[in-house]
């Protein structure tokens, strides 16, 4: 028995090129939230087809479209939709009807009676191919390596947070690959359940096998931001140690080479390509986490979307 709760839902779903699916996937979405008080907020992250046309032909007043200026990624758009949320819990899930919205009911009912701030589904026998079965299990065999975190499936879309921690949420870049464990950060409590699979209805898959490099520096990103933000120098400082520690090696050999030797070191390339290799990896990865620190600086601080929204409508009317 499913409980029915009198908490309003907010349904956010980010799309793109997905003019042959958001029609029917709004059929289903209402025909599984009988009984409860709920709205639907498509983002539509720049769609090249005719997908904002379908949904503002709908003309239902649960149904709201926020439609981007460009193409800001699916991050991006989640955030956009979830600032927009005002129920209780909200409810992320893709717009390609690879989920199936009849397991929201069950979901809701953990967050619901059980008091989980996040419920995630585990895909039951994926009807997707290779190239983003093969990309999935490699990011989640990583994050469970390198995190606390045992989330049996990360790629899964279809998840219920409530108002709190999803409000909390800041994404950028791609990071909604990562909101389970962004959750867990701001401590939440989580539930995985099975949910149900299906294969994709029309329109084609975005994603394939560079996924996986996408996912590894994200990865690295959120271990600094979790382990080593408040105390920096106990990462960089033993980097900086252990540099220190093989110059002065590379150093004295060198030393007891020319000196004890006589032998000529202008000419070796030891030291140089030694140098040269050490150090431009190391900048270039404090480059980048310097850089997406100032980004983030620069949104939150001045509380600034990183987004642009073009405009909302709901039931097919501009608000």
């Amino acid at each position: 028995m499913k409980i029915i709760t009198t908490a309003k839902l907010s349904i956010v779903v980010p799309l793109y090129n997905e003019e042959g699916n958001v029609v029917l996937l709004t059929q289903k979405i209402h025909e599984s939230l009988v009984g409860y008080t709920y709205e639907i907020i498509y983002v539509d992250d720049f769609s090249t087809d005719q997908t904002r046309k379908r949904v503002a032909q709908m003309a239902d007043e649960k149904v709201h479209l926020i439609e981007l200026k460009k193409n800001y990624g699916q991050s991006l758009a989640l955030a956009a939709g979830i600032d927009h949320a005002s129920g209780e819990y909200i409810i992320t899930m893709d717009g390609d009807l690879q989920n199936d919205p009849s397991d929201i009911p069950q979901m809701l009912q953990y967050a619901v009676e059980d008091e989980y701030d996040v419920v995630t589904g585990i895909r039951q026998k994926r009807k997707d191919s290779l190239v983003k079965k093969i990309p999935s299990k490699i990011a989640n065999f990583l994050v469970r390596r390198v995190t606390n975190l045992d989330i049996k499936d990360n790629g899964c879309a279809l998840k219920v947070f409530t108002k709190d921690i999803a409000k909390e949420l800041n994404l950028y870049g791609e990071m909604h690959r990562f909101i389970t464990l962004l959750a867990h950060l701001e401590g939440a409590q989580i539930k995985q359940v099975p949910v149900k699979h299906h294969a994709r209805n029309a329109g084609v898959s975005k994603y394939g096998l560079e996924r996986v490099f996408k996912v590894v520096a994200d990865m690295m990103l959120l271990l600094f931001i979790r382990k080593y933000l408040q105390r920096p120098i106990h990462l960089f400082g033993i980097f900086g140690v252990l540099l220190i520690i093989v110059g002065i090696f590379i150093n004295f050999y060198l030393l007891i080479v020319k000196f004890g030797m006589g032998q000529d070191i202008g000419t070796r390339p030891l030291l140089i390509f030694g140098l040269m290799f050490i150090l431009a990896g190391i900048q270039l990865f404090t480059i980048g986490i310097v850089l997406e620190l100032l980004i983030r600086t620069y949104y939150e601080s001045q509380n600034k979307r990183p987004y642009r929204i073009k405009k909302i409508s709901v039931g097919g009317k501009t608000q």
